[in-house]
């Protein structure tokens, strides 16, 4: 009987129509494929099940996070050669055609890997109800942000920015990076002592707490997350900041319902969350909180035209379910319809995949402390995660962009 690696091997020359880009190693201790590069380590049965019920990005997502598989060298490598592949392979003989699954069943019946679906991993997300309700909205929101505040103090910076920096220099740490990029919004946005900020999705606080700090604002923040809610209040209080932040449990939406309006606003990275449909009152909303002549700030992925508005099946599924991105022009003309002044855009795409690396570096170093707190799946599914997420940014298919805009009426 041949080797399991070589019975791998054709499987994917007959469902791809090309050879491994990168080295197998089988359960049964059998190797096949290049020898540079990392190696892709098949533990089970279980993980040709997976990718058999569910062939594709998912069902390799699933494989990986419980260590059905694993990658032996650079991940993201690894992840470089596997997306080169898909791109090159032929439509009709991709595993989710019908010829393509009547193979791959026939290998997986001959490695006696045939049976029932395997479970879902239970780090997966289950979101249920109609997209983009309030409801459905805090349950997202909680998936991603709500791992617990240590999880997230171990990934970050000192800032707490789960958002992309910008690095002016070679060797810059991420922490000053981010620092500088909470500077350029605070200048775009022309904030100076007095004046009043609404931050629309604030996080951990790190803008309106900097903000308040350094330009003298009086900055509000509004979240869905009590514990961003409850991390933000503390660390005002620890900084003497009371008096000059607040932080709302609120949806975006009820803005709407209040006179309120501010000098400056800015929504850093949340706008990917709103949803298409919702986007047009997202941006109305914006739009009254500003008072006339007032400064949008929008720092909001974006992506390239043939990219997948949620990222792809592995991030919806684990990281961000409902997320949706599109690409830049569209964003512009949604402001511009809402009668808002497009001031600049620039783009930070590069300055992302950075950011990633540096999460990336701080998880492999501190690994062991990652499972010691939330588990060795939840640790894998961010170890795959971050690899993508530099991947995606590095190759282009995503990018990450400061639009500033001007509401009318001002002097």
């Amino acid at each position: 009987m041949a080797p399991v690696a070589d019975r791998l091997a054709e499987l994917l020359r007959t469902t791809a129509g090309v050879d491994p880009p990168v080295r197998i190693r089988a359960w049964d201790g059998s190797e096949v494929g290049p020898d540079d590069g990392p190696v892709l380590v098949v533990r089970t049965r279980r993980a040709l099940r997976r990718l058999l019920w569910r062939p594709g990005e998912l069902g390799l997502a699933r494989a990986y996070v419980t260590g059905d598989i694993d990658v032996e060298g650079d991940l993201t490598d690894g992840l470089r050669r596997a997306w080169k592949l898909d791109r090159s392979r032929p439509g009709a003989g991709t595993p989710n055609s019908l010829p393509g699954r009547a193979v791959a069943a026939l290998h997986a019946l001959r490695l006696g890997a045939l049976g029932l679906p395997p479970k879902a991993p239970a780090s997966e997300a289950r979101q249920s109800g109609r997209l983009h309700t309030r409801r459905r909205d805090r349950a997202v929101i909680a998936h991603d942000y709500d791992l617990s505040n240590d999880f997230y103090r171990l990934l970050l910076d000192e800032h707490m920015a789960y958002s992309s920096a910008y690095f002016t220099r070679q060797g810059q740490s991420l922490h000053d990076a981010q620092t500088a990029k909470l500077d350029m919004i605070c200048r775009k946005l022309d904030l100076k002592a007095g004046m009043q900020l609404l931050d629309v999705g604030c996080g951990w606080g790190s803008l309106i707490l900097h903000a308040a700090h350094r330009y003298g604002v009086r900055a509000t923040g509004i979240t869905l997350s009590a514990r961003h809610r409850d991390f933000t209040v503390a660390r005002a209080a620890e900084r003497g900041l009371t008096d000059s932040v607040e932080v709302r449990l609120q949806d975006y939406r009820d803005l709407g319902n209040q006179a309120q309006t501010f000098d400056a606003v800015a929504s850093v990275e949340m706008g990917e969350h709103v949803g298409e449909r919702l986007y047009p009152s997202y941006v109305a909303i914006l739009d009254r909180a500003l008072r006339p002549g007032g400064r949008l700030l929008l720092q909001q992925m974006s992506r390239r035209a043939d990219a997948k508005p949620g990222g792809g099946a592995f991030i919806e599924a684990y990281i961000a379910p409902d997320m949706h991105m599109r690409p830049l022009w569209q964003t512009l003309r949604y402001l511009q319809d809402a009668g808002l002044e497009i001031r600049s855009v620039a783009a930070m795409r590069e300055h992302y995949a950075r950011t990633a690396e540096h999460w990336m570096n701080t998880l492999e170093r501190r690994f062991d402390e990652f499972v010691a707190l939330q588990g060795e799946e939840v640790a894998r599914v961010w170890r795959l995660y971050l690899a993508c997420r530099r991947l995606a940014f590095e190759e282009g298919r995503m990018g990450v962009d400061q639009i500033l805009a001007v509401k009318a009426g001002g002097r």
